[in-house]
C-alpha cells in the first residue's frame, strides 16, 4: 500500500512539474510578443513629422512582428498625464513619445515607472532632474539636412523656370523654437554657401495646425518680398505654404516626409511644385531604436543625435528634383552632402543659441 502511495505521489509530482513547465512556456510565449506604443503630442495627418513617426510604427510592426498602437494626445499638455499613466500601467515593451511638448510630463512620470522602457524622439529631458536610466532620447541634426534644402533653394531662385530676378527665398516656421530655428539656420547657411548675397524672408506662424495661416504668410512673402521658393517647417500649418506655392505657380520645399509623394495622388498640382523635402527620418530612427533595444545594443539613459551620416536626416532626390535641377547642380548638392558627412563642411546650429543671437542672423539676411 505504501508502495502504491509512493507511485501515485510520483505521478502527481510529474504532472505538476509538466503543468508548471507548460504555464511557463505560455508565459514565455506571451512575453515574446513584442508590443510597442507611440504617444504623439499632436494629431496625424500632417504628411510630415507625425505621420513619419506613425510610419515608423508600421515598420516596427512589419519588420519586427510587433503589436503596435499610436495614440494622438493632441496639443494640450495639461491632458497628457492620463495617457502616460495608462500606457505605463499596461504591458507595452516600449513606450515611444514625441516630441518637446511632452518633456515636462515625461520628466515627472518616467522615474515613477523604472521597469518600463521609454523612447523619446526630437527632444530630450533634463537628465539632472531624476533617474532616467529607463529612457533613450534621439534628436536630429536638422541643420545638416536644411543646409542642403537651402542650397537647393538658392539654385532655384536664380535658375528655376518660374524664378524672378531677385535672390530672395522664404522660410516659414510653426513657432520661434530652438528646433525650428535649427532648421532655419541650416537653410540660411546652405543658401549662403551657394549664393553668398542671398536674402531669406523668415516668418513664424505661431501654430502648427493652421494651414490657412501658413498660406497667408507664404502669400505675403511671395507677393510683397519677391520670394519664389519657400521652405515650410510647420507641420499641418505648412500645408498652406505648399498650397500658396501651387496657387502662385512658384516653388516649395517640404519637410519631415516626402511631401511631393504624399500629395501626388490627392493633389498633383501641389506635388508638382515641391522641388524636394527635407527629411527628418523619424520613421527609420524609431525602427532603429527598437531594433537596437531588442538586440541589447541601445544605450539607455542618454541622448543620441543623428544626422546625414547616420541617415537621420536628408533631402529627397526624387522626380521633381531631377526635373528642376540640371545634372551639374544635382551633383553639386550631392557633393555638398558628402562634404558635410566627411566633416569638411561644419553646419552652424541654433540649439543652445539664445533668441537674440539668432535674431541677429535673421536680420542679417532679411530682404
Amino acid at each position: 500500500m505504501k508502495k502504491m502511495n509512493k507511485i501515485v505521489a510520483l505521478i502527481m509530482l510529474v504532472a505538476l512539474t509538466l503543468g508548471a513547465a507548460g504555464c511557463g512556456a505560455k508565459q514565455e510565449e506571451k512575453k515574446d510578443g513584442l508590443k510597442v506604443v507611440l504617444l504623439i503630442t499632436s494629431n496625424l495627418g500632417d504628411k510630415g513629422f507625425y505621420d513619419s513617426a506613425n510610419d515608423g510604427m508600421k515598420l516596427i510592426e512589419k519588420e519586427l512582428g510587433a503589436e503596435v498602437k499610436t495614440i494622438e494626445m493632441g496639443q494640450d499638455p495639461s491632458k497628457y498625464e492620463p495617457y502616460f499613466r495608462d500606457v505605463a500601467e499596461q504591458d507595452w515593451d516600449y513606450i515611444i513619445v514625441g516630441s518637446s511638448p511632452a518633456v515636462e510630463i515625461a520628466e515627472t512620470l518616467i522615474p515613477e515607472y523604472p521597469d518600463k522602457k521609454f523612447i523619446m524622439f526630437d527632444t530630450e529631458v533634463d537628465w539632472s532632474k531624476g533617474d532616467f536610466s529607463n529612457l533613450y532620447c534621439v534628436q536630429y541634426k536638422q541643420n545638416e539636412g536644411s543646409f542642403l534644402a537651402g542650397a537647393v533653394a538658392a539654385i532655384m531662385t536664380t535658375e528655376g523656370k518660374n524664378a524672378n530676378p531677385e535672390k530672395v527665398i522664404g522660410c516659414i516656421g510653426g513657432g520661434d523654437l530652438p528646433i525650428i530655428n535649427d532648421f532655419m539656420i541650416g537653410y540660411i547657411r546652405g543658401a549662403q554657401y551657394v549664393e553668398p548675397d542671398i536674402k531669406v524672408a523668415v516668418a513664424y506662424a505661431g501654430t502648427f495646425v493652421d494651414s490657412t495661416k501658413g498660406k497667408e504668410l507664404a502669400l505675403s512673402q511671395m507677393n510683397q518680398q519677391n520670394v519664389d521658393i519657400c521652405f515650410q517647417i510647420a507641420s499641418q500649418t505648412g500645408i498652406g505654404v505648399l498650397d500658396a506655392a501651387k496657387e502662385k505657380g512658384l516653388y516649395a520645399i517640404g519637410v519631415d516626409g516626402d511631401q511631393a509623394a504624399a500629395f501626388k495622388d490627392s493633389d498633383p498640382g501641389m506635388a508638382e511644385v515641391i522641388v524636394t523635402s527635407m527629411m527628418k527620418r523619424v520613421d527609420q530612427s524609431l525602427l532603429r531604436a527598437v531594433k537596437m533595444a531588442e538586440e541589447g545594443s541601445l544605450t539607455w539613459g542618454k541622448t543620441e543625435v543623428i544626422g546625414l551620416k547616420e541617415l537621420g536626416v536628408g533631402i529627397i532626390y526624387g522626380e521633381n528634383f531631377e526635373r528642376e535641377l540640371s545634372e551639374e547642380k544635382q551633383n553639386m548638392i550631392k557633393d555638398i552632402e558628402q562634404q558635410i558627412i566627411d566633416g569638411k563642411i561644419q553646419v552652424d546650429s541654433a540649439l543652445g543659441m539664445d533668441t537674440a543671437e539668432f535674431e541677429v542672423i535673421r536680420n542679417e539676411v532679411a530682404p
